[in-house]
């Protein structure tokens, strides 16, 4: 049997666009002798579309589009992909919908398996709009008897229903498992590891790209029965793939750490830009390890001449920051502008005179990350376009950053990369030859340069760990305990804080829902 693997890029709500992207790709599978052609989860409606399925009107137009895709793929080998069914029983409050997978033949949706499995961790709140379905017999096509999947359905470690197991002991031979699984960190393994512990053959169909904080990665897969991979798609691009069962089919090349977080960013970047119609992207430029990774990962996901990096020079800040800055610009390609800051901080000093009296200590700093700001975020306002934010995710984490000032950005790039891991993934560009990132940046001591002679307070490879094993609910030691009372008190800032774009498996936004007013 030939399945067609089709691991394409949506959008939430875009119903006409994604009908024409969903169509494309069958018409290619078909091309390439596919028996069966397999899309993502919800690739209909784009994934995830959140609190818009409370809209009767969305949901409406997913079943039409969903009709109208049926139609339109009427000749041709039959397909499988995911959408959105009302399943009749909507309470107060709750619309019940099914989010199911569908079989596509002679026109009509000829088969609907509910996912039955709903997640209700992490980013995953889908028992906020579904109701989860019962069993559901196999699908005949071809001559194969297929049992049909939808996403935890095949993460069933844990819970007291075993979809995979009741559909291999209802006759299936092949499991198709269509997902929209967000990228983190060494996901891919755990995706093998749930396909292999099914006992029999897997066919794993991925969303790819980016919607707000969530990448995919694509990376759709085949198993064997014996759990071994015979094939497998590329990660963070969109890909048709026809596998037959019976020979395999190519294999994607492996990734290592670096390359995979640097990938996924760049793909929520330009997602995120591409999405939301936004030409330009703006930057503050420091001279520090942290803007210029963003400044590298934006530079690869719009193209250099879409990027404008700004420098704003203190009387803090030393030369070889702002010459740094400079020099990793015109490696890049990206446009570079430089405004002194000291005009500004000098008439808001005069300004608020009375309250710099003596030691202005944090209030003059954050004065002057604030006034940064403004001035970035005039250029956003006079040219257009999307300001990107620069914080790692220990700062974030640590509440080292000031609200309105370096806070400020709609899209946090790297917010969800501690220090350490910036460092790894900027010292393996410049190995690698992605981007020359000048030694100063590599090298220097992190600081902020707000005041003289001014090092960040924290011993990075030692705090970073611990203040994440903190954020991912792991156990911790000492050194946790230590700045457990920092993540607690910062929780404000985060929560007016940019989109995350997350790479791991806590990260900050609608997976981490901590309340800003508690005790403890």
């Amino acid at each position: 049997m030939r399945i067609g693997l089709a691991q394409i890029d949506t959008r939430i709500g875009d119903f006409a666009g994604n009908r024409r992207r969903i169509v494309a790709a069958v018409a290619e599978a078909r091309r390439q002798g596919a028996d069966l052609v397999a899309l993502p989860e919800m690739v209909v409606t784009g994934y995830p579309p959140r609190d818009l399925l409370l809209d009767p009107d969305f949901v409406a137009r997913a079943v039409e589009t969903t009709e109208e895709i049926a139609r339109e793929l009427t000749d041709g080998a039959p397909v499988i992909l995911g959408t959105v069914a009302p399943s009749g029983s909507a309470t107060p409050g709750h619309p019940g919908l099914w989010n199911a997978a569908v079989l596509l033949e002679e026109g009509r949706v000829a088969a609907l398996v509910p996912k039955r499995l709903l997640p209700a961790y992490d980013v995953f709140h889908e028992p906020r709009w579904f109701v989860p379905g019962g069993a559901s017999p196999p699908v005949e096509i071809a001559g194969r008897r297929l049992g049909l999947l939808v996403c935890e359905d095949l993460w069933d470690e844990g819970y007291s229903v075993h979809p995979g197991a009741d559909l291999l002991a209802s006759g299936a031979e092949i499991l198709i498992a269509i997902s929209s699984s967000p990228f983190r960190a060494g996901v891919l393994a755990r995706r093998f590891h749930h396909a292999r512990s099914q006992g029999a053959p897997v066919v794993f169909v991925n969303a790819v790209g980016a919607n707000d904080e969530l990448i995919f990665d694509g990376g759709s897969f085949v198993t064997d029965a014996r759990g071994e991979v015979i094939a497998s798609l590329p990660r963070f691009a969109e890909a048709v793939e026809v596998v037959d069962l019976d020979l395999g089919g190519p294999l994607a090349p492996e990734m290592g750490m670096e390359e995979e977080l640097f990938a996924a960013l760049v793909l929520g970047v330009r997602d995120f830009a591409a999405k939301n119609g936004l030409a330009r992207l703006f930057l503050g430029l420091s001279g520090g390890v942290d803007s210029a990774l963003v400044a590298a990962i934006a530079a690869e996901a719009v193209g250099p001449g879409r990027v404008t990096a700004v420098a704003i020079p203190s009387r803090h800040t030393d030369p070889r920051s702002t010459a740094s800055a400079r020099e990793l610009a015109a490696t890049l390609g990206i446009g570079f502008e430089e405004i002194p800051l000291e005009p500004l901080h000098e008439e808001a000093r005069r300004t608020l005179s009375r309250l710099l009296l003596e030691d202005a200590g944090t209030t003059d700093e954050n004065l002057q990350a604030r006034l940064r700001a403004l001035i970035l975020t005039a250029w956003v306002n006079r040219r257009g376009g999307l300001l990107l934010n620069t914080s790692n995710k220990t700062e974030i984490s640590l509440g080292y950053g000031t609200l309105y000032g370096d806070l400020a950005g709609t899209l946090a790039v790297i917010g969800d990369l501690t220090k350490p891991t910036v460092y790894g993934v900027a010292r393996w560009l410049a190995a690698s030859g992605h981007a020359a990132i000048p030694s100063f940046i590599l090298e220097r001591p992190p600081s902020a340069e707000l005041k003289p002679d001014q090092v960040d307070p924290f011993d990075y490879p030692q705090v970073a760990p611990a203040v994440e094993d903190v954020v991912q609910g792991q156990p911790g030691g000492a050194e946790a305990e230590r700045w457990r009372r920092a993540l607690l008190t910062s929780e404000h800032k985060r929560w007016q804080h940019g989109i995350v774009l997350k790479v791991s498996e806590k990260a900050f936004g609608t997976g981490r829902m901590m309340p800003v007013t508690r005790v403890g």
